[in-house]
Protein backbone atom coordinates (compact mmCIF):
# COMPACT_ATOMS: atom_id res chain seq x y z
CA UNK A 1 0.00 0.00 0.00
CA UNK A 2 1.36 3.71 -0.91
CA UNK A 3 1.80 5.82 1.55
CA UNK A 4 1.13 9.50 1.86
CA UNK A 5 3.90 12.28 2.38
CA UNK A 6 3.80 15.78 2.16
CA UNK A 7 -0.04 16.34 1.81
CA UNK A 8 0.06 14.16 -1.71
CA UNK A 9 -1.50 11.18 -2.24
CA UNK A 10 -0.94 9.62 -5.94
CA UNK A 11 -0.40 6.05 -5.42
CA UNK A 12 0.42 5.58 -9.59
CA UNK A 13 0.11 2.33 -10.98
CA UNK A 14 2.36 1.70 -14.13
CA UNK A 15 1.49 -1.00 -16.82
CA UNK A 16 3.54 -3.81 -15.01
CA UNK A 17 1.45 -3.20 -11.88
CA UNK A 18 4.85 -1.27 -10.20
CA UNK A 19 3.47 0.70 -7.25
CA UNK A 20 5.10 4.23 -6.74
CA UNK A 21 5.24 5.21 -2.98
CA UNK A 22 5.78 8.49 -0.80
CA UNK A 23 5.04 10.46 -3.66
CA UNK A 24 5.94 13.76 -2.58
CA UNK A 25 7.10 17.00 -4.21
CA UNK A 26 10.63 16.77 -4.93
CA UNK A 27 12.71 19.86 -4.87
CA UNK A 28 15.01 18.64 -7.65
CA UNK A 29 12.63 17.26 -10.24
CA UNK A 30 9.91 20.01 -9.36
CA UNK A 31 7.20 17.70 -9.83
CA UNK A 32 5.71 14.81 -7.71
CA UNK A 33 8.10 11.99 -7.39
CA UNK A 34 8.21 8.52 -5.40
CA UNK A 35 10.37 8.64 -2.21
CA UNK A 36 12.99 6.46 0.07
CA UNK A 37 12.13 7.24 3.81
CA UNK A 38 16.32 7.44 5.09
CA UNK A 39 15.00 8.70 8.73
CA UNK A 40 11.31 9.55 9.85
CA UNK A 41 11.12 11.06 13.65
CA UNK A 42 8.03 11.97 15.35
CA UNK A 43 6.95 15.49 15.81
CA UNK A 44 3.95 16.44 17.79
CA UNK A 45 1.14 15.16 16.45
CA UNK A 46 3.12 14.57 13.16
CA UNK A 47 6.33 13.69 11.89
CA UNK A 48 9.53 14.71 10.32
CA UNK A 49 11.03 12.60 7.50
CA UNK A 50 14.34 12.99 5.74
CA UNK A 51 13.74 11.78 1.67
CA UNK A 52 15.38 10.65 -1.27
CA UNK A 53 14.01 11.36 -4.42
CA UNK A 54 14.10 8.01 -6.05
CA UNK A 55 14.25 9.77 -9.85
CA UNK A 56 17.11 12.68 -9.13
CA UNK A 57 18.75 11.10 -5.97
CA UNK A 58 17.90 14.66 -4.18
CA UNK A 59 17.32 14.33 -0.67
CA UNK A 60 15.16 16.52 0.85
CA UNK A 61 13.36 16.98 4.61
CA UNK A 62 9.14 17.35 4.82
CA UNK A 63 7.89 18.24 8.15
CA UNK A 64 3.72 16.39 8.61
CA UNK A 65 1.80 18.46 10.83
CA UNK A 66 -2.05 17.63 11.63
CA UNK A 67 -4.15 20.80 11.27
CA UNK A 68 -4.78 22.42 14.37
CA UNK A 69 -8.49 23.08 15.26
CA UNK A 70 -9.68 26.06 14.90
CA UNK A 71 -13.45 27.41 16.51
CA UNK A 72 -16.16 29.00 14.47
CA UNK A 73 -19.20 30.54 15.88
CA UNK A 74 -22.35 29.43 13.93
CA UNK A 75 -25.38 30.45 13.61
CA UNK A 76 -27.87 27.33 13.40
CA UNK A 77 -31.38 28.44 11.94
CA UNK A 78 -34.58 25.78 12.74
CA UNK A 79 -37.45 27.81 11.42
CA UNK A 80 -37.57 31.19 13.61
CA UNK A 81 -35.11 29.72 16.44
CA UNK A 82 -31.28 30.09 15.65
CA UNK A 83 -28.57 29.23 18.40
CA UNK A 84 -25.43 30.22 18.44
CA UNK A 85 -23.06 27.10 18.12
CA UNK A 86 -19.30 27.51 18.31
CA UNK A 87 -18.06 24.56 15.93
CA UNK A 88 -14.53 23.29 15.74
CA UNK A 89 -13.28 22.83 12.01
CA UNK A 90 -9.42 22.25 11.13
CA UNK A 91 -8.01 25.49 9.81
CA UNK A 92 -7.05 24.36 6.67
CA UNK A 93 -10.41 23.34 5.82
CA UNK A 94 -11.60 25.22 3.13
CA UNK A 95 -15.85 25.86 3.47
CA UNK A 96 -18.23 26.53 0.93
CA UNK A 97 -21.77 27.78 0.81
CA UNK A 98 -23.94 24.80 0.43
CA UNK A 99 -21.43 22.73 2.47
CA UNK A 100 -23.59 20.37 4.39
CA UNK A 101 -22.20 18.99 7.86
CA UNK A 102 -23.46 17.20 11.12
CA UNK A 103 -24.22 18.32 14.28
CA UNK A 104 -26.04 17.71 17.02
CA UNK A 105 -28.00 14.97 15.93
CA UNK A 106 -28.82 16.96 12.84
CA UNK A 107 -28.07 18.48 9.49
CA UNK A 108 -27.10 22.16 8.73
CA UNK A 109 -26.32 23.58 5.12
CA UNK A 110 -23.68 26.64 5.38
CA UNK A 111 -25.78 29.48 3.60
CA UNK A 112 -23.46 32.34 4.86
CA UNK A 113 -19.55 32.63 5.03
CA UNK A 114 -18.32 35.81 6.65
CA UNK A 115 -14.64 37.15 7.16
CA UNK A 116 -13.13 38.89 10.45
CA UNK A 117 -13.96 42.02 8.87
CA UNK A 118 -17.92 40.94 8.39
CA UNK A 119 -17.48 40.70 4.22
CA UNK A 120 -19.46 37.95 2.64
CA UNK A 121 -17.85 35.44 0.76
CA UNK A 122 -18.85 32.28 -1.22
CA UNK A 123 -16.00 30.18 0.56
CA UNK A 124 -13.18 30.74 3.08
CA UNK A 125 -10.49 28.61 4.68
CA UNK A 126 -11.67 28.01 8.02
CA UNK A 127 -8.89 30.02 9.95
CA UNK A 128 -10.16 33.15 8.26
CA UNK A 129 -13.73 32.80 8.81
CA UNK A 130 -14.90 34.82 11.26
CA UNK A 131 -18.49 33.62 11.47
CA UNK A 132 -20.49 31.38 9.73
CA UNK A 133 -24.35 30.99 9.14
CA UNK A 134 -26.51 27.47 8.57
CA UNK A 135 -29.84 26.10 8.65
CA UNK A 136 -31.06 22.98 9.09
CA UNK A 137 -31.15 20.79 6.17
CA UNK A 138 -33.04 17.39 6.90
CA UNK A 139 -35.85 18.69 8.14
CA UNK A 140 -37.08 22.18 6.94
CA UNK A 141 -40.00 24.52 7.51
CA UNK A 142 -42.72 24.79 4.49
CA UNK A 143 -45.44 27.97 5.36
CA UNK A 144 -48.64 27.77 5.26
CA UNK A 145 -51.93 29.87 4.38
CA UNK A 146 -55.21 28.71 5.47
CA UNK A 147 -58.11 29.86 3.98
CA UNK A 148 -61.72 29.49 5.61
CA UNK A 149 -64.58 31.76 3.39
CA UNK A 150 -63.16 34.83 3.01
CA UNK A 151 -60.76 34.77 6.22
CA UNK A 152 -57.11 33.55 5.84
CA UNK A 153 -54.51 32.85 8.61
CA UNK A 154 -50.77 31.62 8.25
CA UNK A 155 -49.17 28.64 9.81
CA UNK A 156 -45.91 26.75 9.23
CA UNK A 157 -45.14 22.88 9.93
CA UNK A 158 -41.36 21.14 9.64
CA UNK A 159 -40.87 18.07 7.31
CA UNK A 160 -38.28 16.41 6.06
CA UNK A 161 -36.61 18.20 3.30
CA UNK A 162 -37.53 15.16 0.77
CA UNK A 163 -41.16 15.21 1.60
CA UNK A 164 -43.45 15.75 -1.08
CA UNK A 165 -47.01 17.63 -1.69
CA UNK A 166 -48.66 17.74 -4.41
CA UNK A 167 -51.71 20.65 -5.75
CA UNK A 168 -55.15 19.45 -5.64
CA UNK A 169 -54.73 16.74 -2.94
CA UNK A 170 -55.99 16.57 0.95
CA UNK A 171 -53.33 16.94 3.31
CA UNK A 172 -53.90 16.69 7.33
CA UNK A 173 -52.57 19.54 9.38
CA UNK A 174 -54.04 20.65 13.32
CA UNK A 175 -56.68 17.40 12.92
CA UNK A 176 -58.01 18.65 10.48
CA UNK A 177 -58.50 18.22 6.58
CA UNK A 178 -57.22 20.74 3.94
CA UNK A 179 -57.12 20.85 0.18
CA UNK A 180 -53.83 22.25 -1.30
CA UNK A 181 -55.00 24.79 -4.05
CA UNK A 182 -51.85 25.98 -4.77
CA UNK A 183 -48.10 26.15 -4.23
CA UNK A 184 -46.02 28.53 -4.57
CA UNK A 185 -41.92 28.11 -5.38
CA UNK A 186 -39.11 30.55 -5.72
CA UNK A 187 -40.24 30.19 -9.75
CA UNK A 188 -44.21 30.38 -9.42
CA UNK A 189 -47.22 29.21 -8.22
CA UNK A 190 -48.44 25.36 -9.41
CA UNK A 191 -51.95 24.29 -9.11
CA UNK A 192 -51.49 20.54 -10.20
CA UNK A 193 -48.29 19.55 -9.79
CA UNK A 194 -46.03 17.73 -7.22
CA UNK A 195 -43.48 19.66 -5.34
CA UNK A 196 -40.50 19.02 -2.86
CA UNK A 197 -40.37 20.65 0.01
CA UNK A 198 -37.34 22.26 0.23
CA UNK A 199 -38.41 23.76 -3.26
CA UNK A 200 -41.70 25.55 -1.18
CA UNK A 201 -42.01 28.83 -0.34
CA UNK A 202 -45.80 27.91 0.86
CA UNK A 203 -48.53 26.00 0.98
CA UNK A 204 -51.74 27.64 -0.01
CA UNK A 205 -55.11 25.40 1.88
CA UNK A 206 -58.81 25.49 1.56
CA UNK A 207 -61.17 24.38 3.58
CA UNK A 208 -62.19 20.84 1.69
CA UNK A 209 -66.01 21.18 0.65
CA UNK A 210 -68.55 19.11 2.03
CA UNK A 211 -70.48 16.95 0.24
CA UNK A 212 -73.93 17.89 1.47
CA UNK A 213 -73.84 21.36 1.41
CA UNK A 214 -74.63 23.25 -1.40
CA UNK A 215 -71.14 25.62 -1.88
CA UNK A 216 -71.58 29.46 -2.40
CA UNK A 217 -69.98 30.62 -5.38
CA UNK A 218 -70.32 34.40 -5.33
CA UNK A 219 -69.13 36.91 -2.97
CA UNK A 220 -72.55 37.62 -1.84
CA UNK A 221 -73.27 34.31 -1.57
CA UNK A 222 -69.96 33.19 0.55
CA UNK A 223 -71.05 36.24 2.79
CA UNK A 224 -74.08 34.67 3.52
CA UNK A 225 -73.16 31.04 4.23
CA UNK A 226 -70.53 32.22 6.41
CA UNK A 227 -73.20 34.06 8.77
CA UNK A 228 -75.60 30.63 8.19
CA UNK A 229 -72.12 28.57 10.34
CA UNK A 230 -72.16 26.73 6.52
CA UNK A 231 -68.23 27.33 5.94
CA UNK A 232 -67.82 25.54 9.77
CA UNK A 233 -65.72 28.95 10.83
CA UNK A 234 -68.20 30.76 12.56
CA UNK A 235 -69.11 29.02 15.97
CA UNK A 236 -72.40 31.48 16.50
CA UNK A 237 -74.10 31.76 13.14
CA UNK A 238 -76.54 34.85 13.27
CA UNK A 239 -79.05 35.79 10.53
CA UNK A 240 -79.23 39.39 10.52
CA UNK A 241 -82.78 40.61 10.84
CA UNK A 242 -82.60 42.30 7.07
CA UNK A 243 -82.22 39.11 5.84
CA UNK A 244 -84.98 37.49 7.21
CA UNK A 245 -87.98 36.48 5.28
CA UNK A 246 -90.70 39.15 5.32
CA UNK A 247 -88.80 41.83 7.30
CA UNK A 248 -87.59 44.69 5.33
CA UNK A 249 -83.87 45.54 5.07
CA UNK A 250 -82.51 47.47 7.84
CA UNK A 251 -81.08 51.22 6.61
CA UNK A 252 -77.81 52.45 7.25
CA UNK A 253 -77.36 54.77 10.15
CA UNK A 254 -77.19 58.29 9.00
CA UNK A 255 -78.71 57.68 5.61
CA UNK A 256 -81.65 60.09 4.39
CA UNK A 257 -85.11 57.86 4.03
CA UNK A 258 -87.11 59.23 0.75
CA UNK A 259 -90.68 60.34 1.93
CA UNK A 260 -92.93 58.66 0.17
CA UNK A 261 -95.39 61.24 -2.10
CA UNK A 262 -98.67 62.16 -1.28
Amino acid sequence: MAHKIGGIDMDDESMDDEIVENVTDCPGCGQPCGHEILKERKAGTGANYLLKCLECQHIHSVEIREPRPVTIPFLLSEGANTVVANIEVDEDETLHIGDIFEYADASWEINRLETKTANSRKKLIASRVGRANAVRSDVVMVRLTLTRGEYSDSDAIFVERDKIFKAGTIMQHADEKWKIRAIHTGAGRTMHGSVVAHDIKRIYLHEPPRPEENIPRTPRERRQAWKEGRLGDNPNPILPDAEKSGKPKQQRPGRRQKKKRN
